[in-house]
C-alpha cells in the first residue's frame, strides 16, 4: 500500500463520499427521530412558499399594468441585497464550521490538504445559502413567469442560474472569513473601529427616516423618475446580480418569430455560463486562499485564545452584579454568566444582528408609499407578526437548548450556593430583556414608516412585549419541562421532540395575539359583512369595535401573555426541581 498522498481529484472524490453519508445519515435519522419536525417544517415551508407568491402575483400584475421597466431594477435590487446578505451568512457558517466545530479539528489532524476541508466544508454551507435563496426567489421569480407568460426554458433556467449565482456570495463570504481570521488578530482595534463607526452611521440614518416625513407625490412620473434614480446603482453590470437579473429577463421573453425567441434564450445561457464561469473561478481562488492560509489562521486563532488571560469582565458584567441586593446576587450572576457566552458565541449575535437588521432595512422602506389607514394598519399588524415569528425560531434555536446544557454542568451548580429556580428564571430573564429592546424599536420603526396613530403604536407595542415575553416563557419552560441532558449540540437539541413542539405553540401564540392587535382598526368593517348567521362572532367584533376596544384588546394581548409564559414557567420549574441528573 503506498504512502503517497492523494491526488486532488481522488481526495475532492473521497470528501464527497464522506459528505453523501452524513447527509444520507442525517435524512435517517431525522425520519426516525424528527418526523413531526420534518413535516412540520416542509408545511411551513409550503405555507411560506404559497403565500409569497400570491403576493408577489398580485404585485407584478400591479407594476405590469402601471409601470413594467421598474421590474428588472426591483430585481436588481432584491438580488443584490440577498448577495450582500449571503457573503456574510456564509462567512459566519464557514467561520464555524472550519475553526470552532469537531469535525474540522478532526480534519486538521489528518493528511488532508487545507482546499479539501475547505471545500467539503463549503458544500455544506452553500447548500444552507441556496435552500433559503431559494425558498425566498422562487416564489417571485414563478409568479413574475406566470404574469409575463414566460416560456418554459425560462423555469427550467431559473434553478441553475440561482443556485450558480449563490455561489459566488457564498465564495467571497469563505475568502473574507478565511483573511479576517487570518489578519484580524493584528487589525483588532482598526476594525472594531470601523465597525463602530459604520454601526453608529446606521443607527443614526434609521433613526432620521423614521421621524422625517416623505411628502413627494406617490406613484406619478416624478416618483418613478426619483426611484429609478435610487435604484441605478444596483444596474452596475459588474455585479452577479445584474447578470441574474439580465438572464432571467432574456429566458422570459416570449415572441412569436423563433428566431428572437432562441436569440433570447441563446442570451440567457451567455449570462448563465458568466455567472457559472465567474463561480467556480472564485471556487480557485478560495481554495488558493485556504492552501496558504486557512492552517495558520487556525493555528493563531488556537494559540490566541491559549495564551492571552482570562478576559476581564466588562462595565455592563459589574453594572449587573452590582445590581439589587444581596439575596439576588445569584441570580445576577447567572445572567452575567449567559451574557458573556452570548457574546463570546459569534453564530448567536451575528444572526441575531444580520436577521434584525434586514428587518430594519425593509421598514426604512416602507416609506417609500403612502397607505390609506386601513391599509397600513393591516401592513403593521402583519409586520408584528414576522417580527414575532423570526423572534420564536430564535427563542427555540439558542434558549430552549440553554437550560439542557446546564443540566450537564449540575456537577459544579451543586457546589454553588444556587437554587434550581433560580437557574430557569435566569434563562427567562436573559431571554426577555435580550429580545425586548430590538423588537420593541423595530416594530416603532415599522409603525412610524406606515403613519399609524399614537394608539395604533401603543398598542402594538404592548403585542410586542407580549411576544416577547411569551415567547420567552414557552422556549425556557418547556426547555425545563423536557430537557436532554445526554447531547452536547444545541441545534440538535433544538431539533428534538421538544424543540418543535416549543416551535408549535410559539406559532400557535403568536397568531391570535397578532389578530387580537388589529381587531380595534379592522372589526368594524368585519362585523359589517357577516350574515345573521354569525351574531355571536359579529358581536364580539363589535366591542373591538367600540371606543373601549383598545383598552379590551390589550388588555386580552396582555393576558395572553402572562398565560402563554407563567403556565410553561410553572411545568418547567417544578420538573426542574425534581430532575435526576
Amino acid at each position: 500500500m503506498s504512502d503517497a498522498p492523494l491526488a486532488p481529484h481522488d481526495e475532492s472524490r473521497l470528501f464527497l463520499r464522506l459528505r453523501r453519508s452524513i447527509v444520507i445519515s442525517t435524512l435517517g435519522q431525522m425520519l426516525k427521530t424528527a418526523r413531526l419536525r420534518l413535516i412540520l417544517v416542509s408545511l411551513l415551508s409550503l405555507i411560506f412558499w404559497g403565500s409569497l407568491f400570491a403576493i408577489f402575483y398580485q404585485a407584478f400584475l400591479f407594476l405590469e399594468d402601471l409601470h413594467a421597466d421598474v421590474i428588472p431594477m426591483l430585481f436588481n435590487a432584491f438580488f443584490l441585497s440577498l448577495m450582500v446578505m449571503l457573503v456574510f451568512s456564509s462567512s459566519i457558517l464557514l467561520y464555524s464550521g472550519l475553526y470552532t466545530s469537531r469535525e474540522s479539528r478532526l480534519l486538521l489532524t489528518l493528511p488532508a490538504t487545507p482546499e479539501a476541508i475547505f471545500g467539503h466544508v463549503f458544500r455544506e454551507s452553500i447548500w444552507f445559502s441556496s435552500w433559503g435563496f431559494v425558498l425566498l426567489g422562487s416564489p417571485m421569480l414563478v409568479a413574475y413567469g406566470v404574469v409575463h407568460e414566460a416560456p418554459p426554458p425560462y423555469y427550467l433556467l431559473m434553478l441553475p442560474m440561482m443556485v450558480a449565482f449563490v455561489t459566488i456570495p457564498a465564495t467571497l463570504g469563505g475568502m473574507l472569513c478565511i483573511t479576517l481570521v487570518r489578519w484580524l488578530p493584528r487589525l483588532r482595534l482598526h476594525v472594531l473601529s470601523i465597525a463602530g463607526v459604520i454601526a453608529v452611521g446606521m443607527g443614526g440614518w434609521l433613526g432620521w427616516s423614521a421621524f422625517t416625513n416623505n411628502d413627494a407625490d406617490q406613484l406619478t412620473t416624478t416618483w418613478f423618475e426619483q426611484a429609478f434614480s435610487r435604484l441605478a446603482v444596483t444596474e452596475q453590470r459588474f455585479l452577479p446580480s445584474w447578470w441574474l437579473t439580465s438572464g432571467l429577463v432574456e429566458a422570459s421573453r416570449r415572441s412569436e418569430d423563433p428566431q428572437q425567441e432562441w436569440a433570447a434564450l441563446a442570451e440567457a445561457g451567455g449570462f448563465f455560463a458568466v455567472l457559472l464561469s465567474n463561480g467556480l473561478f472564485l471556487q480557485l481562488l478560495a481554495g488558493g486562499l485556504a492552501r496558504v492560509w486557512y492552517r495558520r489562521g487556525y493555528g493563531l486563532l488556537g494559540g490566541e485564545y491559549t495564551a492571552r488571560r482570562a478576559p476581564r469582565a466588562s462595565w455592563l458584567d459589574h453594572a449587573i452584579e452590582r445590581m439589587g441586593s444581596k439575596r439576588g446576587l445569584p441570580l445576577r450572576l447567572l445572567l452575567v454568566k449567559d451574557l458573556r457566552l452570548f457574546r463570546r458565541d459569534i453564530a448567536q449575535w451575528s444572526q441575531f444582528a444580520i436577521f434584525f437588521g434586514l428587518l430594519g432595512f425593509y421598514f426604512v422602506n416602507l416609506r417609500s408609499f403612502q397607505y390609506d389607514n386601513s391599509y397600513a394598519s393591516l401592513i403593521g399588524c402583519l409586520n408584528l407578526g414576522v417580527v414575532g415569528l423570526i423572534l420564536s425560531t430564535f427563542t427555540t434555536r439558542f434558549v430552549y437548548p440553554m437550560i439542557s446544557l446546564e443540566g450537564r454542568r449540575f456537577w459544579i451548580l451543586g457546589l454553588l450556593p444556587v437554587h434550581r429556580d433560580q437557574i430557569v428564571w435566569s434563562k427567562f430573564i436573559f431571554s426577555v430583556v435580550g429580545s425586548l429592546p430590538p423588537c420593541c424599536l423595530l416594530i416603532l420603526l415599522s409603525d412610524r414608516m406606515l403613519g399609524l396613530s399614537s394608539t395604533a403604536i401603543a398598542l402594538h407595542e404592548v403585542a410586542c412585549v407580549s411576544l416577547c415575553v411569551g415567547l420567552s416563557g414557552i422556549a425556557v419552560g418547556l426547555g425545563a419541562r423536557i430537557p436532554d441532558l445526554r447531547e452536547a449540540s444545541p441545534s440538535k437539541i433544538a431539533a428534538g421532540f421538544g424543540g418543535t413542539l416549543s416551535l408549535v405553540f410559539s406559532s400557535l401564540f403568536i397568531m391570535p395575539v397578532v389578530v387580537i392587535a388589529g381587531l380595534p382598526f379592522h372589526a368594524g368593517p368585519a362585523a359589517r359583512s357577516l350574515g345573521d348567521s354569525f351574531a355571536w362572532l359579529r358581536a364580539i367584533l363589535r366591542l373591538f369595535a367600540a371606543p373601549s376596544g383598545l383598552a379590551l384588546a390589550a388588555t386580552c394581548v396582555v393576558l395572553l401573555g402572562l398565560l402563554a409564559s407563567g403556565l410553561p414557567m410553572l411545568l418547567g420549574i417544578r420538573a426542574f426541581r425534581h430532575l435526576e441528573t
